[in-house]
């Protein structure tokens, strides 16, 4: 019989940016590095939060896993909930330098590229499945133009045209210790981000077809 290869889901995270000392994102996903979901087995990847390099290290962390799902995360600090990314547009614009000091201004992710690419994960059942297990979660229509969406637009470039895999981006709030230095700033509890993601890839891997339910906004 011929061999099949073990399903694999990327994770990535970045490291802290922005003055910060701590990323939920990574604290989140190396949570979740070798554990199982449905049939698959997850594999967490750092990306760094750097114009570029962010991509390289994604492409690398693509080609040496192979995964059949990939769900890049990043910080939105002051955002109140779990946020799926719609889609990803090709423009860096950066409101600060990122990591190594670069500070792109209007200038695009990839300048052969097209526009935009929308999230090839179900992320309206996700956010359903995410409501449905008492997480407070939402469809977002912007990723920013920080190394979020760098990084996200950089992986459906890589992962356009393919049926083997897909991707998306999902954004999650400041974890308490944080908000605390952002007097006003909503916050969520690591262990119920790291749930969020086991409900959230729970349901991408079995449902590939979205559902069609209200999910826009109005501003």
């Amino acid at each position: 019989m011929p061999h099949t290869r073990p399903a694999t889901i990327l994770l990535t995270g970045f490291d802290p940016f922005g003055g910060e000392t701590i990323n939920p994102s990574w604290e989140v996903v190396r949570s979740l590095h070798g554990s199982r979901i449905g049939d698959a087995t997850v594999v967490a990847v750092q990306v760094p939060c750097v114009f570029g390099e962010a991509i390289r290290v994604m492409r690398e962390a693509v080609a040496a896993h192979q995964p059949v799902l990939v769900l890049a995360m990043g910080q939105a600090g002051g955002r109140p909930d779990i946020t799926l990314e719609r889609v990803a547009i090709n423009v860096d614009d950066a409101r600060i330098p990122d990591n190594a000091g670069k500070q792109p201004i209007d200038e695009p992710v990839n300048a052969s590229g097209p526009a935009a690419y929308f999230s090839t994960l179900p992320i309206k059942a996700m956010v359903a499945g995410l409501r449905a297990a008492g997480i407070p979660a939402s469809v977002s229509q912007s990723a920013g133009t920080f190394v979020c969406n760098h990084v996200f637009y950089g992986l459906m470039d890589l992962l356009a045209g393919r049926t083997d895999c897909r991707g998306g981006f999902m954004h999650i709030p400041f974890l308490p210790q944080q908000a605390c230095q952002h007097p006003g700033a909503p916050s969520m509890k690591l262990e119920d981000m790291i749930e969020a993601v086991r409900v959230a890839l729970s349901v991408a891997l079995v449902q590939r077809g979205d559902v069609k339910v209200e999910g826009g906004a109005v501003s």
